[in-house]
């Protein structure tokens, strides 16, 4: 987590970008009473992305109604990344790097016991479909060739 907060966005991958954007998203559109994964779903399709849509849907969803504190998210706007968007990042880096044990204890600090097995389950769908769209969070990018 440590390597998130408060680092600017310019200074983050495509993936972590993307995934801080895709938050600060959803909780814009729950305050606009707009349907989040309907919002969501052009920029989900243009990444490449779509596959994960409703798995980022519903650990968004888990964290609104589960969390055992309030999640604060920055606007869209913001250029850092705030705790909670840092949280969830390393959630997600955290399956593949250290396992499900280890990301579960983090998750046992974070959500009502109910919901860590759908968390678990979500988190490792959304980062496989990262890894196939090639913006798993913390990885670099392939360059781009700019002849094209």
């Amino acid at each position: 987590m440590y390597q998130y907060v408060d680092r600017p966005l310019t200074t983050l991958d495509e993936g972590s970008r993307f995934l801080v954007w895709s938050m600060r998203a959803w909780v814009a559109a729950v305050g606009h009473k707009r349907c989040p994964a309907r919002m969501l779903a052009p920029a989900f399709a243009k990444w490449r992305m779509i596959g994960g849509l409703q798995a980022f849907h519903r650990t968004m969803l888990l964290f609104n109604r589960d969390a055992l504190e309030t999640f604060a998210f920055c606007s869209l706007s913001c250029p850092h990344v705030s705790e909670h968007e840092a949280v969830i990042l390393e959630l997600v880096t955290s399956l593949r790097d250290r396992g499900p044990l280890a990301t579960r204890k983090t998750l046992d600090l974070l959500i009502a016991e109910e919901s860590v097995g759908d968390m678990l389950e979500t988190l490792s769908r959304l980062g496989a479909v990262m890894a196939i769209a090639g913006i798993f969070p913390g990885e670099a990018a392939p360059a781009k060739d700019l002849r094209a």
